[in-house]
């Protein structure tokens, strides 16, 4: 098994950034020739890595350092009062832990939420090879997290396990569901889940203050982010 010390790391040559319009954007990547596993990536969550399909990646954006690593330690957590709302609004849906792969009932799902939320973006427009190349891969320990409305898949949370926790890798959902607010309810599950189970953290991924769509992540409080490779509580 490798070992972080190990690790070879790549970075890539400057491209247009994804979340702010006036920067470029670089990106260090783990070696993709070394032996990965969920304990290996565990630590690199630890460094702020993140895992795209097999790939483990992080910002290597140079003067920049505006995405910043941020985790919930769950044993902290307080919702808030609508978080709160969402959670008891949300009690009616069955939810169950399945293992990860394509079916048609997911694809179709997250057909329908890329093409209703992301319209505009990168993974636009969706496709079963981006499905199965984004969200899943070979060596990580990883389920995908179903929510069903009378026996309606409305929502799937796909997440990694970690030695330490969860990481929250992505959720897609029904757009014509929206005011249930379900990307807010997966993660509030994903934090109980993880308290039930004596784990750390739930791990986010990356909060950028000035763009809009990483907003509903400061919202879950206490935040741990990871500032200059030490894990600080968010002021």
């Amino acid at each position: 098994m490798s070992s972080v010390r190990e690790l070879k790391f790549y970075s890539t040559a400057e491209h247009a950034c994804s979340y702010l319009d006036d920067r470029q954007a670089s990106t260090l990547f783990a070696d993709p020739q070394s032996t990965m596993s969920a304990a290996l990536y565990g630590e690199l969550s630890d460094l702020g890595f993140r895992r795209s399909g097999n790939f483990v990646y992080r910002p290597h954006c140079h003067p920049c350092q505006a995405c910043i690593p941020v985790r919930i330690p769950v044993a902290l957590f307080k919702p808030n009062r609508s978080q709160r709302r969402v959670w008891a609004m949300n009690q009616d849906l069955d939810v169950s832990t399945t293992m990860p792969g394509l079916t048609e009932e997911r694809y179709d799902l997250y057909d329908r939420y890329i093409r209703h939320r992301h319209a505009d973006g990168d993974m636009f427009p969706p496709s079963v090879d981006q499905f199965v190349s984004f969200l899943q891969s070979a060596w990580s320990d990883t389920c995908f997290i179903e929510f069903r409305l009378q026996g309606t898949l409305i929502a799937v949370a796909v997440c990694d396990w970690l030695p330490q926790g969860m990481s929250a890798t992505y959720t897609f959902f029904e757009p014509l569901q929206a005011a249930r607010s379900l990307g807010t309810f997966a993660i509030l599950w994903q934090i109980e889940e993880c308290r039930r189970m004596h784990y750390h953290a739930v791990y986010l991924g990356y909060w950028i203050q000035q763009s809009a769509k990483m907003r509903y992540k400061s919202v879950f409080r206490p935040m741990e982010m990871l500032i200059h490779d030490e894990w600080l509580m968010a002021k």
